[in-house]
């Protein structure tokens, strides 16, 4: 199925930029908290968990890991939003994304599946989503049995190490 990815931008009665077309999101679990990004931030998904602690990093950092040359830093999702932390399980992976030409590791309790939403259709994030920091979302979206919220990768990427 063809999905027309055309963006068009502009500020809502919300304040918040509001964008028109569908998007892919890649959805995962942070805990029990369902969330999604843009599948076309996503470089890869992965399990690798041999990382190697990083003295001194923050506390949302969980290590660094060579992935075929390139090293990639892992982040604790869950802390990073502000809710405790993953417990590392057979269903945990990593969401490898691209930030300023660094690769960096998303650690997730599970993966979800790849959801077609319509921008039209997302509203924008509350305060607090479920004792998540909302200001680390882009919006939510309405399923009919259940809520998304649309991740904002670059503003998690933005205060990193």
């Amino acid at each position: 199925m063809a999905v027309s990815r055309q963006h068009h931008s502009a500020t809502n009665s919300f304040g918040m930029q509001s964008q028109s077309g569908m998007v892919e999101l890649a959805t995962f679990y942070v805990g029990e908290a369902l969330c999604g990004m843009d599948i076309l931030k996503v470089q890869e998904i992965n399990k690798l968990m041999e990382m190697t602690q990083v003295p001194q990093a923050p506390d949302y950092v969980m290590g660094i890991l060579n992935l075929r040359g390139q090293i990639v830093t892992i982040i604790d999702l869950s802390k990073k939003l502000g809710l405790p932390q993953i417990q590392i399980n057979e269903n945990s992976r990593n969401i490898i994304v691209n930030s300023d030409n660094e690769y960096i590791g998303l650690l997730v309790s599970r993966i979800g599946d790849v959801v077609d939403a319509d921008w039209q259709k997302v509203e924008p994030p509350p305060a607090n989503i479920g004792g998540v920091q909302g200001n680390f979302f882009k919006g939510v979206f309405k399923m009919e049995d259940r809520l998304i919220g649309i991740l904002d990768a670059d503003k998690v990427l933005a205060e990193e190490i």
